[in-house]
């Protein structure tokens, strides 16, 4: 009989530690190949840790919140029979005696005997468990229906009786139940979220704001587990109180931070972008039909922050006490807003050295990522520069908070049709006009509002400029 340790794997190149959020399986329990056993955290990314191997799980060497450093052993799992995912030392030997074949096999015996053992001990303090908490109707008990250990994990920390979970409807494979289906019944008020889901499917043809699909993270997004909504409550009649998750502790703190740490100064500019929204409807069909690639002004808009970080680079920096560091490559960080009200900012990476295709195909890709609780974590670090797009959510402009240790922010107002005044040689007249407002917040510490203007003003003359017959 074999032990595997499972390790913390390597998450990113600057990844040298997680925090253990949770454990997706208990001491005892039988581990299936690539079946998740635990959960971990960095700043900005969670993700699960699958198991290498089969077998029961037989020791825990962190608790939940404690800080892991990559390479160390988080589980011991007790493999079952010769498991090949073990690596074991090889017999190097031409040839073996029968004494040596019958000894092998009496040790198996053996080994087959004491995994019975420990899978009767697991299975009869299973059932003392059940008999103990019938009341629940543990979700373990008989179904016609397959569920996965995750999602009876699941529902057993949530107390949903295995009734209950047969009246949840599968997005999965013939019907099945993911880990998805059961948190968005959970945080959608378990009974009336097949309404609610109804209602969400109904408001998906919803005309947006804007008008235009630009959003860099849908709004519909199953919950994680870590932030699904914590159950709220009532401290009297009038009020709830609702604790706050780990990543939206982590959100506010570096937003104070940043508030104490930065002097934050604003400055605002009107854009004409009438024909980046002409040139973007007239091709935007055939792009995607070409690059199989939606094209949404986000990819546009970074292109034009590239190249006035280029122009400017003194906005490139990061401050570190009473240096400042200039950075040689452009990562422009998409802030983004989930559906719980934390944020996660994901990084493109060289933003400058990339066409608009390149652009859009890393925009998507990150986006999709995103929305998915995909990101790596080196996706989410290393950014110089960032830029949140407000006018998503109907705002014509905002007074963003800087991402430390970065030094400016740049957020994107809603595009309105306006009527404007056209200045022509015949004579000015009132005509009707795309806009949208620019908001740049900087920090005071390093960039004056010279520089501070001339970079939101850079930004603006790039659009505005914008080729009406460019080709892509």
């Amino acid at each position: 009989m074999s032990k595997f340790e499972l390790k913390l794997p390597r998450m990113g190149e600057s990844v040298a530690e997680a925090t253990l959020t949770t454990w997706l399986k208990e001491v005892g329990d039988t581990i299936e190949l690539d079946e998740p056993i635990f959960e971990i955290a960095t700043d900005k990314v969670d993700s699960e840790v699958p198991s290498e191997v089969e077998g029961i799980l037989v020791e825990k060497r962190f608790e939940v919140d404690d800080v892991v450093k990559v390479g160390q052993t988080v589980a011991v799992i007790e493999v079952k029979g010769n498991d090949s995912n073990v690596s074991a030392p090889k017999d190097k030997s031409a040839s073996k005696t029968s004494e040596d074949s019958s000894s092998k096999k009496e040790v198996s015996m053996i080994e087959e005997t004491a995994v019975a053992e420990v899978a009767d001990s697991v299975k009869i303090a299973r059932q003392t468990v059940g008999t103990a908490s019938d009341h629940t109707d543990n979700p373990k008990q008989d179904s016609e229906r397959f569920y996965s250990p995750l999602v009876k994990n699941i529902a057993k920390q949530e107390g949903i009786s295995i009734s209950e979970l047969d009246s949840i409807s599968g997005s999965g494979l013939e019907g099945r139940v993911t880990k998805n289906d059961i948190l968005e019944y959970v945080a959608n008020g378990r009974d009336n979220s097949t309404e609610k889901r109804n209602d969400a499917t109904e408001r998906e043809d919803a005309p947006e704001v804007l008008k235009e699909e630009d959003s860099v993270v849908p709004e519909k997004v199953a919950p994680k587990r870590d932030e699904r909504p914590v159950s709220a409550y009532s401290s009297s009649g009038n009020h709830e109180v609702i604790e706050m998750t780990r990543m939206g502790k982590l959100v506010a703190k570096h937003m104070v931070d940043s508030v104490s740490t930065s002097a934050h100064v604003q400055s605002f500019i009107e854009v004409d972008v009438t024909n980046v929204v002409k040139w973007r409807n007239a091709t935007k069909t055939a792009f995607e039909k070409r690059e199989g690639e939606k094209l949404t002004f986000t990819p546009i808009f970074m292109e034009a922050v590239a190249k006035a970080l280029k122009k400017y680079p003194m906005m490139n920096v990061s401050v570190d006490g009473t240096s400042v560091i200039k950075k040689k490559n452009i990562n422009i960080g998409m802030a983004a807003a989930l559906p719980d009200g934390n944020l996660i900012v994901p990084v493109i990476k060289n933003a400058d050295q990339l066409n608009l295709v390149g652009m859009a195909r890393v925009v998507n890709d990150l986006a999709t990522r995103a929305r998915e609780n995909h990101l790596k974590p080196d996706e989410v670090q290393d950014g110089t520069y960032t830029v949140t797009n407000v006018g998503t959510f109907g705002s014509v402009f905002g007074t963003p908070i800087i991402n430390q240790p970065q030094v400016g922010i740049l957020a994107l107002g809603a595009i309105r049709k306006m009527p404007s005044v056209i200045e022509t040689p015949a004579g000015d007249f009132i005509g009707i006009r795309s806009k949208m407002y620019l908001s740049h917040s900087y920090d005071h510490r390093v960039v004056n509002g010279a520089l501070g203007s001339m970079f939101v003003k850079a930004v603006a003359d790039y659009l505005e400029a914008w080729d009406i017959h460019r080709e892509v």
